[in-house]
């Protein structure tokens, strides 16, 4: 079965370059041009997701961050910003890889490779942090005392936390992943919900701790 490659680019030409190349290398590309379309797909039906930043409709990063909120299928940026600091905000949301416009098909098919050969954490049932572990095929937490009873919203958020273990997960990404993005007061819910975590984690409430100016991370703890 191929390989599937979701491609969003809306420039016709390069877009179309790009899927003769993929296909020609023998992946199965699905190509979008539009990031509202873009938006409504399931990162994890795609071994590979290919994102251009500047698209109509929802912006290149506001997909990245909604895709690592879901997700660990690999992102990899392609795009003619080539600032620094634009490498470094993607980066930072969880993209893979960064490729710059114009580029070389062999170099495409090479760095789409290398993120094929990175694992893939999506696909794992349970994910250790420190005392804390997540079960995802039997959706529970355990910690040091026990199974915790959580909500759904809670269970998302660590969920969420815990694929991005070690990393900060921005607060739009968390309320992205578990909230109504839509709400105006989702962002002050994430804390309350945050607070409430903390207790019922109880001696492991350290784990997760507030990374300032940007959001949250769950830890591996002392």
């Amino acid at each position: 079965m191929p390989t599937r490659i979701l491609l969003v680019e809306d420039d016709a030409a390069l877009g179309q370059q790009v899927v003769e190349t993929l296909s020609r290398a023998g992946f199965e590309p699905h190509w979008v041009r539009d990031g509202d379309d873009a938006r409504s797909l399931q990162p994890d039906e795609y071994s590979v997701v290919v994102l251009d930043l500047m698209l109509p409709g929802t912006y290149g990063m506001d997909l990245l961050k909604r895709y690592r909120a879901k997700s660990e299928v690999p992102v990899l940026i392609l795009s003619a910003r080539d600032d620094t600091a634009d490498k470094i905000r993607a980066l930072g949301l969880g993209a893979d890889d960064y490729v710059t416009k114009p580029f070389f098909p062999e170099e495409l098919l090479a760095r789409i490779q290398a993120c094929l050969r990175r694992p893939n954490l999506s696909s794992t049932e349970r994910i250790v942090v420190g005392a804390i572990t997540v079960d995802f095929e039997h959706r529970e937490v355990i910690a040091s005392g026990g199974t915790l009873s959580l909500t759904p919203v809670e269970l998302e958020i660590l969920s969420t936390l815990a694929r991005r273990k070690g990393a900060a997960v921005t607060r739009d990404a968390l309320v992205e992943a578990a909230l109504d993005p839509a709400q105006e007061s989702s962002r002050r819910t994430l804390d309350v919900h945050i607070s409430r975590l903390r207790s019922k984690l109880g001696e492991n409430a350290a784990q997760l701790e507030t990374v300032w100016g940007i959001g949250y991370r769950l830890s591996e703890g002392p």
